[in-house]
């Protein structure tokens, strides 16, 4: 079995041991001015998930950092060359697996803006997509300030936040299926309608979480150990976002009012009223207080939703929730079961995907960690010949290298979890 050395170990190796011929074992407690280089992570707590990060120190003080991704690597793109455009669905949800319902949506989109009918979706469908999408934003954006808050010491936003989160996912079951997976969303439409009963919990839901969210937001916006272990910290500067191409809160929290849903809509947010919240500093407590807010934004949106919601809560009147072509959408099963041309559409849905036309289209959303992005394409036919995903935290990581040299290493915590950032969705 031959041997394997990470190259980066080899050289500070040597020169201890050169440092141990040139001075005795007495002595090397005077030995002044050597980097310490410390391995935190692939399975470091705080990294949430497998992330290494090559710290060189100085003391407490990191001198330069070298992230090491790869670790979940999973070869969705690769994938996605032998998939249906619809088989490869359940596969988005497994990128930022913290907010599956959103992924499935950007990734029908992109479809959709391939096949020419990204336009002309039933409002009804547009405005659960919305829904899902918000729902998932504010699922996201939970966990990421529970588990950011208990990194820092304070278990008890943990526990509120993970109680609401715990509402979604129950929404998220009665809607789909799936906690988890959802799934939910089809090329040209969405898998199943509301149930009943639906929309009412979910305004109950709503009620409930701007409630707890005030009580995180007076547990820690004010609490004195929080402040001083956020702010100032991680300061990302204007120029430095958009260098490093960030997205998302990261970008919004060093003052960049750029948000996809305004500057580019999609669905049915050009109709829809929230602001996009900003920071000044673009340090940890700004990116902190800005996903803070896009929680109550996304209540806001949620609401405007369900008031507009067409066909009512149960949908009396029949609204569509798909595009009426049956080339696209898989037919009702009574009449694959008594039509012959509705049973070859079915047959060849199925087994060779829509056959969708010859291009390239990128088609990027506002995801909870930043713009998801997916590039398409198309040589004809059910299967993409090239899909490429732009991950929002595969480029947030980006700036890391940048951003945690001259801070302390205790101050790694905070900055990574201010980040927020899922290795599934980054090493895809």
């Amino acid at each position: 079995m031959g041997e394997v050395q990470d190259i980066a170990f080899r050289e500070p190796a040597s020169r201890a041991q050169q440092a141990l011929q040139q001075v005795g074992p007495d002595e090397l407690g005077e030995l002044q001015g050597d980097k310490l280089l410390l391995n935190m992570g692939p399975s470091h707590p705080s990294t949430h998930g497998v992330l290494r990060l090559l710290l060189e120190l100085d003391g407490e003080v990191i001198v330069k950092a070298t992230p090491d991704i790869g670790y979940l690597h999973r070869g969705d793109e690769k994938i996605a060359e032998n998939m249906t455009y619809t088989q490869f669905i359940p596969y988005t949800d497994r990128l930022d697996y913290l907010a599956p319902l959103a992924n499935n949506v950007a990734y029908a989109l992109a479809v959709e803006k391939l096949l020419g009918i990204d336009r002309s979706l039933p409002p009804r469908c547009q405005y659960i997509r919305v829904i899902c999408c918000e729902l998932a934003r504010i699922s996201s954006h939970l966990l990421g300030i529970g588990c950011y808050a208990m990194d820092c010491g304070a278990m008890t936003v943990f526990l509120h936040t993970f109680t609401e989160r715990e509402k979604i996912y129950n929404l998220c079951e009665w809607l789909t299926g799936a906690r988890f997976t959802t799934s939910y969303t089809r090329i040209g439409g969405l898998s199943r309608d509301l149930p009943p009963g639906w929309v009412e919990q979910c305004r109950k839901f709503c009620d409930e979480v701007l409630v707890e969210i005030d009580e995180v937001d007076q547990l820690l916006t004010r609490n004195r150990i929080w402040v001083e272990r956020t702010r100032d910290i991680g300061i990302i500067s204007r120029e430095d976002a958009i260098s490093y191409a960030l997205s998302g809160p990261n970008l919004r929290g060093s003052g960049i009012e750029h948000d996809l849903r305004k500057a580019h809509p999609y669905l049915c947010y050009g109709e829809l009223e929230f602001d996009v919240p900003v920071g000044s500093v673009g340090d940890c407590y700004d990116r902190y207080l800005v996903r803070m807010e896009e929680m109550r934004q996304s209540v806001r949106i949620i609401r405007q939703c369900l008031d507009r919601l067409p066909g009512g809560p149960d949908n009396p009147s029949g609204e569509p929730i798909n595009v009426p072509d049956g080339k696209i959408v898989l037919p009702p099963k009574h009449k694959v079961l008594t039509s012959m041309e509705e049973l070859i559409h079915q047959f060849m849905l199925v087994t060779q995907g829509v056959n969708a036309p010859p291009g390239e289209v990128y088609f990027g959303a506002e995801n909870p960690k930043g713009e998801l992005g997916f590039y398409i394409h198309s040589r004809g036919g059910g299967t993409p010949y090239r899909l490429k995903i732009r991950s929002p935290s595969f480029v947030n990581l980006s700036i890391l290298p940048k951003l945690l040299p001259g801070n302390m290493i205790s101050d790694v915590v905070a900055i990574l979890g201010s980040i927020d950032f899922v290795m599934g969705e980054c090493d895809r």
